[in-house]
């Protein structure tokens, strides 16, 4: 297996420069249903990093505690259903506690057209989806993901990442020191951009939200391929780690302690340099 190793390079041919041409839309509107009573914050969490990643729209359509502190942390978020062209969902959620109406309006999604990107309490309903879709589990989540889908343990992430793509035709970001990008067509990108400082409450509230306004922007510009798809997950994903090596950096040469909002608030440097260093 000859697994891709994502860098800068690779991440910027990702991302869209807008030009003059461009509106809100032209450049990407992710909709993102995440976030719940008990943990309202991810929604906070992953609306910053929807639009520090660079999109032109963030969408929320989640509880309304949660509405609430999202508008008060970025006014600029909208809260009503319209047009989008990428979701995320299940960030900072629980499908133990999930009620009736919230699990059948997640199935909508999950049977739509637009691709979603599916995190932490909505990795349940994958088996039964037909969307496009990039799963974001971290270990623990995976190997329930896998069971649920009656897939034995191969004592091996990449063969497991892989497998698991081919059998869900999703794309597999699996979460970890080095995060994994598996594709349905067999294709691995392994992201190694990250420091350890990332292993905190938050950030993968921040990957999710990350991740949903990447894949806005490259379905906008025309591809939604599963190839394209991973290529956006691999990108979002570097860029997330970037995010993190530079928040951690600001405490001296080992780094420092960092937060979630600490890595969404470094991703515009994040993007902007990367765009910079391809000229």
């Amino acid at each position: 297996m000859t697994a891709i190793e994502q860098d800068a390079a690779r991440t910027a041919r990702i991302l869209r420069m807008p030009t003059a041409d461009d509106d809100k839309y032209s450049r990407g509107v992710v909709g993102l249903r995440t976030g719940s009573a008990d943990y309202p914050g991810a929604a906070v969490l992953g609306v910053s990093a929807a639009w520090h990643a660079g999109c032109g729209m963030v969408r929320y359509v989640g509880p309304a505690r949660a509405a609430d502190m999202v508008l008060a942390h970025r006014p600029e978020t909208v809260t009503a259903s319209g047009r989008v062209q990428a979701w995320v969902i299940g960030s900072g959620t629980d499908a133990t506690s999930r009620d009736p109406s919230e699990t059948e309006a997640l199935r909508d999604v999950l049977a739509g057209g637009d691709p979603v990107v599916v995190d932490a309490g909505a990795l349940d309903l994958v088996p039964d989806a037909t969307a496009p879709m990039i799963l974001t589990p971290h270990a623990r989540e995976f190997a329930r993901l896998r069971e649920a889908l009656g897939l034995a343990s191969m004592g091996e992430r990449e063969a497991e990442a892989l497998q698991t793509a081919r059998e869900t035709g999703a794309v597999v970001l699996l979460k970890g020191a080095v995060t994994l990008v598996a594709d349905p067509g067999g294709g691995l990108r392994r992201i190694r951009s990250g420091v350890p400082w990332l292993a905190t409450a938050g950030t993968g509230d921040v990957l999710a939200g990350a991740l949903g306004a990447v894949v806005a922007g490259a379905v906008a510009a025309g591809d939604p391929s599963p190839e394209r798809l991973a290529d956006a997950a691999a990108a979002a994903a570097w860029l997330h780690g970037r995010a993190g090596a530079l928040a951690a950096a600001r405490w001296g040469g080992r780094g420092g302690p960092i937060t979630a909002s600490d890595v969404a608030d470094h991703l515009p440097r994040a993007v902007g340099e990367t765009l910079a260093a391809q000229r």
